[in-house]
């Protein structure tokens, strides 16, 4: 297992400073549930910096932080859904609880490859909405053009999540050290994205 570089560290750290940014400054203009459900995405963001500060890529071996990693597409696409598609709060909201049930179930059952496709369905699910709303939201006009850098994140962050999902798999797209070592960045990334976006509004 790659060890964390100087480099490694510092982009972690700043990635964990954003997250921690994002949720003490929080998000204007929104209702209680999409604010706890943002909130709760920036906590576990925050949360899996820290882990990896502490830990180093080992942590990424851990059950736990698998499970609890579930939370941050979940809870970033049920607040967007939520806000901007009231029509759809229940049925999202029960496929999102049902899903992190079903991912604790078959973590804690050691469900193998039935495991990995139930994480794989939840985190497409969550990530193509965290991608795709913002992204039709600003193309319609009915937000700020740049609230589309949330898509952006959504699509930096679905993207470290699909090389995390095929090295687990054993069939990485890049070599196991090269997806370690893009890893910090791609959270950074995708961290400045989401702040960005959600700092212009909706």
């Amino acid at each position: 297992m790659k060890q964390l570089s100087v480099i490694d560290r510092i982009l972690l750290l700043f990635t964990a400073i954003l997250a921690a940014y994002q949720i003490a400054v929080g998000i204007d203009g929104v209702d209680a549930v999409p604010l706890w459900a943002y909130t709760t995405g920036f906590g576990v963001l925050l949360l899996a910096g820290l882990l990896l500060l502490i830990f180093g890529f080992e942590a990424l071996e851990s059950q736990l932080v698998v499970v609890v990693s579930t939370l941050i597409p979940l809870a970033l696409s049920v607040g967007l859904v939520w806000e901007y598609l009231p029509g759809w709060r229940a049925p999202y909201a029960l496929f999102a609880g049902a899903g992190f049930g079903l991912v604790v179930l078959t973590r804690l059952a050691r469900a193998g490859r039935g495991a990995t496709i139930t994480l794989a369905l939840v985190h497409s699910v969550a990530g193509l909405i965290i991608f795709g709303l913002p992204l039709l939201l600003s193309l319609r006009g009915d937000v700020a053009p740049s609230f589309a850098l949330v898509g952006l994140g959504g699509g930096l962050i679905g993207l470290g999540g699909l090389l995390l999902l095929f090295l687990k798999l054993g069939r990485p797209v890049l070599s196991p050290r090269m997806i370690l070592t893009v890893l910090p960045a791609l959270l950074l990334l995708t961290l400045s994205a989401f702040v960005a976006g959600f700092a212009a509004g909706g």
